[in-house]
């Protein structure tokens, strides 16, 4: 009689999934029927994996989930879980943890990730000796503090003792290839040799039966431009665009809070300037294509990295770009303000081809930004409230990439878009729960979404906005709807800050202050508190706002209060969408 189960080998022609459900099955008969009599065979059990993900826009819970997919397929018992729904006490019972997690801000964890990165950092953190872990962190290079988070991560649990299965994975903003290896390397590294080649391959199965929409970030949708016109009134400093797309025979299909992404294209005039300093022609080929054609739309010709600087130095003729890049301090005083062509006229490096060139520059990325429209008010349509970038700095013209390249698309042009959904920036499901929205500047726009959205759909939840800019006469956008919002009694209240209208700078977290009483009755009411901007000023003023007003008006001190805030986000209640 046989004294193993049954299998079907890895020699027979089935897939991996086909494989592993007849074994499953020939396991079930043997169990249930063994042909000795003996008692039921124990299968062995499924190795775990415990994926954790602090997401600010989306992208690190993507990768999450599709982590779990192919763990899934390549035999684990797989989950995803965000960090501000785990308990960091389960840390005792995992076997292996892989840390997904974005930084924003000035190295900053994500908003679902602040309590779980608290506890972690914490003196008294437990050890952590049984625990098998590899971080993936994702970044933006242009900051000083890219991918602190994961870094942070990274090294704390290996000072509680933890095992790291694998060295850290710091992703810059185009992340697909450096996750990929990071994936097949993780799955096969968490477990014995035996099933790593089974463990690779399911990569490239999830993929490919990963439930993509016909149009995403690798393959985004032409949209016709169906409005562009200009926010400001006479008088303004500003420039702010309200950006309307079709997205008629698309599929595409959002929700307020969500976020589009644009790929732009670098401005003529600056290609050309790269290029005269580069010493090279715009006629010059490059893959079937001109220097000029690719640098327009597939590089990125503005910032500067220090690995950037670091492999253009290598083409300087003295070494003084090179000194450039041995201290960190000073590269950044001299990024400070700076862009690629500043580089060039002041360093001259040498390309031997124009191919060359474009080798040596990053991709030119997607930008994100926050959709201003509801669907059930806008249907087909998707609009953006984009402010234009211009400023000078060390003597030259500055425009912001996307932002000036959307500010001249015509009506009828079309642009590259894709959505992304931000799950963490919803619209509460009971209607009749109030909302506190905090969003000056073009930080109104998802706030106009979700009063358009409101109103449409009739939820009876109380509605408070503070808004703020520079003059009320010139900045007061979508002035018309907000008012008309107010008197349908959509909006409840309107609380308004603009900073130069009278000598002593007003701004919203000053009205939340005025308003204190009433805001912090709100909230006693449940009421949900967004706020979008600016994370390094704005958003951290209105944090600071927000622990002032409870513990005056709680009668607390700031370690209570700021508990009470604490609760708010545990509770999903306290939401933000900061870049």
């Amino acid at each position: 009689m046989p004294t193993t189960l049954p299998y079907v080998p890895e020699t027979a022609p089935f897939s991996i999934e086909q494989r592993a459900w007849l074994n499953g099955f020939l396991a079930g008969l043997y169990s249930e029927n063994p042909a000795d009599g003996s008692a039921q065979a124990d299968a062995a059990p499924q190795q775990t994996l415990t994926i954790l993900y602090g997401s600010q826009t989306g992208n690190a819970e993507g990768l999450a989930k599709q982590t779990r997919k192919a763990a899934e397929k390549a035999g684990y018992q797989a989950k995803s879980v965000e960090m501000a729904e785990y308990d960091p006490q389960q840390l005792a019972d995992e076997q292996t943890v892989l840390i997904i997690t974005s930084t924003y801000g000035e190295g900053d964890p994500p908003d679902n990730a602040r309590s779980f990165y608290d506890f972690v950092l914490a003196e008294d953190a437990p050890k952590l000796d049984h625990l098998s872990f590899a971080v993936l962190a994702l970044g933006d290079s242009n900051y000083a503090d890219f991918c602190q988070t994961g870094k942070d991560f990274d090294a704390r649990l290996e000072a509680l003792g933890a095992h790291r299965i694998m060295d850290r994975v710091d992703c810059d903003v185009d992340y697909d290839e450096p996750y990929e290896a990071w994936l097949k390397e993780v799955l096969e590294q968490a477990r014995d040799e035996s099933a790593a080649s089974d463990a690779a391959s399911s990569v490239d199965d999830a993929e490919e039966e990963d439930d993509e929409p016909q149009y995403s970030k690798r393959n985004p949708f032409m949209a016709e431009v169906v409005d562009n016109r200009v926010l400001n009134g006479p008088g303004s400093a500003k420039e702010t665009r309200h950006v309307a797309f079709s997205l008629e025979g698309s599929g595409l299909a959002y929700t307020p809070g969500d976020v589009l992404g644009v790929y732009p294209r670098n401005c003529p005039d600056a290609v050309a300037e790269l290029i005269e300093a580069a010493g090279l022609q715009p006629s010059d080929p490059v893959e079937g294509k001109t220097l000029a054609e690719v640098l327009e739309t597939e590089r990125d010709i503005t910032r500067l990295t220090l690995p950037l600087v670091q492999t253009l130095s290598e083409r300087c003729e003295n070494g003084s770009l090179s000194e450039l890049c041995d201290d960190g301090e000073t590269f950044a005083a001299y990024a400070d303000g700076r862009q690629l062509i500043d580089l060039f006229a002041d360093y001259q490096p040498k390309f031997a081809s124009a191919e060359e060139l474009v080798q040596s520059l990053k991709k030119l990325q997607p930008r994100l930004y926050s959709i201003s429209s509801s669907p059930l008010a806008s249907p087909g349509e998707v609009h953006l409230t984009v402010g234009r970038v211009r400023y000078d700095t060390h003597g030259r013209g500055r425009k912001g990439v996307c932002s000036d390249y959307l500010a001249c698309c015509e009506v009828g042009s079309k642009v590259g878009v894709y959505l992304q959904a931000n799950a963490h920036f919803k619209l509460p499901e009971n209607p009749e729960t109030p909302v506190i929205m905090i969003g000056p500047g073009t930080g109104i726009a998802p706030f106009r979404a979700f009063l358009h959205d409101r109103q449409q759909r009739g939820d009876s939840g109380r509605n408070w906005l503070f808004f703020g800019d520079q003059k009320s006469a010139a900045d007061f956008l979508y002035e018309e709807e907000l008012e008309g919002f107010r008197s349908e009694g959509v909006l409840s209240r309107l609380s308004l800050a603009f900073s130069r209208d009278t000598d002593q700078k007003v701004y919203v977290q000053h009205r939340m202050l005025d308003e204190a009483e009433e805001l912090y009755r709100w909230l006693e009411d449940g009421a949900y508190l967004y706020v979008c901007g600016d994370a390094s000023r704005m958003a951290k003023d209105v944090d600071a706002a927000l622990h002032q007003l409870v513990a005056e008006q709680k009668g607390v001190d700031a370690e209570a209060a700021a508990a009470y805030v604490e609760g708010l986000k545990r509770e999903k209640r306290y939401l933000r969408d900061v870049y």
